[in-house]
């Protein structure tokens, strides 16, 4: 679970593991397969219509963005425990909210950064509109925030539980 302050990055001991254990696999093994991909693709001649070698390159790049974005991340992060489940919304909680405080129109997503999404449940960051609206804020208070349109839409807060992944 993460929670972003200013430039420093908190992770509880399993999410700064788990990404650890990512920057070391794509640093390493998938480095020296993507480098076997490419001088398979090479040897296949003329690189100008190498489809596999466009490809090989293109997930090359990828993969070195997804390195230096988990570096700069790991650099900054620092290991804390996971939120308290006092009743207030906090970055790795799963929040339920109702909108326009309509009981029948809810969702559950995770309050944290997008290095911790889960297919289990949909993520919102805390920096996000409604995630900036919701956290700090009690279980049965209103919140609102600003949509992409420009206008205010307000929610209620039903639930707010730490996150067990």
């Amino acid at each position: 679970m993460t929670q972003t302050s200013e430039n420093v990055t908190w992770l509880t001991q399993e999410a700064y593991d788990q990404l650890k254990a990512e920057l070391e696999y794509l640093s390493g093994p998938a480095r020296a397969e993507i480098t076997e991909k490419i001088q398979a693709a090479r040897e296949e001649g003329d690189l100008k219509e190498n489809a596999g070698y466009h490809a090989a390159k293109e997930e090359q790049g990828k993969q070195e963005l997804r390195v230096r974005q988990l570096k700069q991340l790991l650099e900054s992060a620092k290991v804390g425990e996971a939120p308290a489940a006092d009743g207030t919304v906090a970055p790795g909680m799963v929040v339920t909210i109702a909108f326009d405080g309509d009981p029948d129109d809810t969702l559950s997503f995770l309050l944290a950064s997008r290095e911790y999404a889960s297919g289990d449940v949909e993520t919102y960051s805390p920096q996000s509109p409604l995630g900036s609206g919701v956290n700090g804020k009690r279980i049965g208070a209103d919140a609102e925030y600003e949509l992409p349109n420009g206008k205010k839409a307000s929610v209620k807060i039903l639930d707010a539980k730490p996150y067990n992944g």
